[in-house]
């Protein structure tokens, strides 16, 4: 694969990201209960549980909004900002299996995931500044 086409995936696969951040984000605020049990937490969430699913959503909602409704220069602004948060997340869910503290199969749904979008918003990140240089 050329640089050339492998920009072009990579930019489909970050594309496809922002609308996953948008729907995602959209069904956490809508629906914070059922937004966590698909992500295996058990039980009914708490009032705390429900207020930080729609902050995510929230959060989530702007990064992919951000990206899809930006110009060239702006975009890769808005995918190191995503590769940031997504590290982030990734790293607190490492953490948190580490520890044992929360659901491990929910835990590592959600690290699985983050990270998925961190590898390749690291992957899109590195090439442009390879390409800079």
């Amino acid at each position: 694969m050329d640089r050339e086409t492998s920009t072009k995936a990579l930019d489909g696969a970050v594309t496809a990201m922002a609308v996953g951040r948008i729907i995602w984000g959209i069904a956490a605020y809508a629906a914070p209960g059922a937004n966590t049990k698909a992500a295996g937490l058990p039980g009914r969430p708490s009032g705390e549980v429900t207020y930080l699913t729609r902050v995510f959503g929230s959060r989530a909602f702007a990064l992919g909004c951000g990206y899809l409704l930006s110009d060239d220069d702006a975009k890769s602004r808005w995918r190191r900002l995503g590769l940031v948060v997504d590290v982030s997340d990734t790293a607190a869910g490492v953490v948190h299996l580490v520890r044992g503290d929360v659901p491990r199969r929910a835990t590592a749904t959600l690290v699985a995931a983050t990270g998925t979008y961190a590898a390749i918003g690291a992957l899109r990140v590195a090439k442009e500044l390879r390409s800079a240089s």
